[in-house]
């Protein structure tokens, strides 16, 4: 029998012996002060005695904290500890709590004013330029930066929010609408909001901004800056079409609504799965759907995430190395085999083996699946590793077994078991077994330690490289030497997105023998015109990796523009480590600090360190 859960070493909070099963938010959203003033009332279940309860917190100005037990209210003792790269530690002491009890913890406070979870910005640093907007990030560990709460997958909460906001503005938030009303000074508007279902803290979310609602489906919508809207509507038109895919591949859709929301360019991924509302990249936006494949993944958290979830940070291959395994099943489904398995091989080669090889090295920590985070921000350890590496696992297990519409089985019914609950890797494994009794020894030959817990490159799965063979032929005649370059794009143009992708990807691994073709390439495939943000950055990326001088501006405008980290952080890397470029770079990145996310800042400047 698996063991039971470690400790989640990410929190302070004595989640073992009380946990908290509901949130009740009021929030004042103050764009002036750039802050939330908060009320939160936290509906407790004690499952040991305990004497304290111990929350997270990061940079919070407590006013007051009460204690309701028993029908008795009481201001209660507390005190804020640091603890280190994880914020502070809110420790409400001298209170007996004993198995079974029920109390409810009331806090009174307000974040600070660079909260690490929100992004305030002026009308100015808008799409549209006509009001303020404000979007959180919680993801990893940054739901403590406003609300003390127990910020660990391990403890799964429901809850309510009453959000007063300016008036004329939309609020939105990862729960159902309730609708809203005038305040009671008539000059603001309150936004009341209920999610039923159990979620982590990295699952809260908030959008306040000028926002416009485009109508998919029944139960699907996207809601973007007016400017936007249009754009937003075409390119996620068939967001319902995916979500039915899904439900056949993944079983029924718990949330009620499934709705996007645009954000500005600052938006830090390229999207974040918050129940009911997914938060999605502008960059996403490039007219002809050839990146909705993000739209997939993020409904694929549906199940695989925000159900069932990674009881810890240092199992978050179970987040998305399931979610990536997920959306690849779902666009075989909908586009056919041999696209799973090419986007599958162009994952592990593109994505997983860089990481490992150029990211951290194959020997490090975070190359691992199954991580040691030890008190480190979980964020430090965030990379492609746990998607496609856990991706590629579930394709060779699937593979080794011979059988996918009983593998598809066995990751419905898996959801099914952990539905609503967290689970680890071990529990996993052994209902892996359970599933597959007669085929014990098909398992036992896949080396488990390798894959779980040895760093570096696993093995290749032995893929269907039909669509990734045309690719790699074709970059070939611009990469083998003595080789003609071909004059026209018209193998090029006739590729998928995807593709094309694939080809600029197989220059790059091989542009020591590329020479001096940077701008015969850029001529003949017009990449300097691409609108395909994906498309453009490994254009930029093989620019910089040649030391072509003519790609700098270009580069550096589009890391302006762009607050995506897997953008920003891969360019601005090269960048500094260019001599005729460093300085320039530098100076860029400190100047426009103001206008990024913290957690693009935070991990640009471990780039200079």
């Amino acid at each position: 029998m698996a063991p039971p859960h470690p400790r989640d070493p990410s929190t302070a909070s004595n989640y073992e012996q009380v946990v908290v099963s509901h949130y009740s938010l009021k929030w004042k959203v103050d764009f002036e002060k750039k802050h939330i003033v908060g009320d939160v009332q936290m509906n407790l279940k004690v499952n040991q005695d305990s004497s304290e309860i111990v929350l997270d917190t990061r940079d919070l100005v407590i006013q007051s904290v009460s204690l309701k037990l028993n029908g008795e209210k009481v201001q209660a003792e507390y005190a804020l500890k640091d603890n280190g790269a994880l914020g502070q530690k809110l420790a409400v002491s001298n209170v007996s709590l004993k198995t079974g009890d029920t109390p409810v913890l009331e806090i009174k406070y307000e974040t600070s004013n660079n909260a690490a979870a929100l992004q305030f910005l002026t009308s100015d640093q808008t799409t549209d330029k006509v009001a303020p907007y404000l979007f959180s990030q919680c993801q990893a560990i940054n739901a403590r930066s406003i609300v003390p709460c127990m910020d660990t997958p391990s403890v799964k909460s429901t809850y309510d929010a009453e959000v007063c906001v300016p008036l004329g503005l939309t609020c939105l938030m990862s729960a159902i609408g309730q609708g809203s009303k005038p305040s009671e000074c008539g000059k603001r508007t309150v936004f009341s909001f209920k999610q039923p279902v159990a979620i982590p803290s990295y699952l809260l979310a908030i959008v306040v901004g000028h926002l416009e609602q485009k109508v998919i489906s029944e139960r699907c919508a996207v809601w973007a800056e007016p400017s936007q809207a249009e754009a937003s509507y075409y390119e996620f038109a068939e967001t319902e079409k995916i979500l039915k895919v899904a439900e056949e591949v993944a079983g029924p859709y718990v949330w009620g609504r499934y709705d996007l929301v645009v954000l500005p360019a600052t938006f830090p991924f390229g999207g974040m799965e918050n129940p009911c509302l997914t938060f999605i990249t502008p960059t996403l936006l490039a007219g002809d759907r050839s990146l909705v494949n993000v739209i997939a993944h993020e409904i694929s958290h549906s199940w695989t995430g925000n159900l069932v979830t990674n009881f810890s940070w240092e199992h978050f291959w179970l987040n998305e190395g399931f979610t990536v395994f997920l959306e690849r099943k779902i666009h075989g489904k909908m586009y056919g085999e041999l696209e799973r398995q090419f986007e599958s091989e162009s994952g592990f080669e593109e994505a997983l083996v860089r990481t490992v090889n150029d990211v951290f090295g194959p020997d490090h920590e975070y190359t691992k699946l199954v991580q040691n985070l030890g008190d480190a921000d979980p964020d430090d350890a965030f990379s492609s590793v746990p998607y496609e590496k856990g991706s590629a696992l579930l394709f060779t297990i699937e593979q080794a077994l011979g059988d996918n519409a009983r593998f598809e089985e066995f990751l419905r019914s898996y959801i099914q078991k952990y539905a609503y609950k967290t689970v680890s890797t071990d529990e996993w494994k052994e209902y892996l077994y359970e599933s597959f009794s007669d085929n014990k020894v098909i398992l036992d030959n896949i080396d488990w330690n390798l894959w779980l817990h040895k760093a570096g490159l696993p093995p290749k799965p032995k893929y269907d490289s039909t669509l990734m063979k045309a690719c790699k032929e074709l970059a070939a005649k611009w990469t083998t030497e003595g080789s003609e370059a071909p004059t026209d794009g018209e193998g090029f143009v006739k590729m998928s997105n995807s593709q094309k992708l694939a080809v600029i990807d197989a220059i790059r691994v091989n542009k020591n023998s590329f020479g001096d073709r940077m701008p015969a390439l850029t001529a003949t495939y017009k990449l300097d015109q691409a609108k395909n943000a994906e498309l453009k950055f490994s254009w930029l990326m093989l620019g910089l990796e040649t030391k072509w001088t003519p790609i700098i501006d270009a580069s550096l405008a589009f890391a302006l523009a762009v607050g995506r980290m897997k953008y920003c952080k891969p360019i601005y890397r090269s960048l500094f480590g260019w001599s005729a470029t460093r300085d320039r770079a530098i100076s860029q990145f400190k100047a426009n600090i103001p206008n990024m996310h913290p957690i693009t800042v935070k991990a640009i400047q471990s780039l200079l360190k």
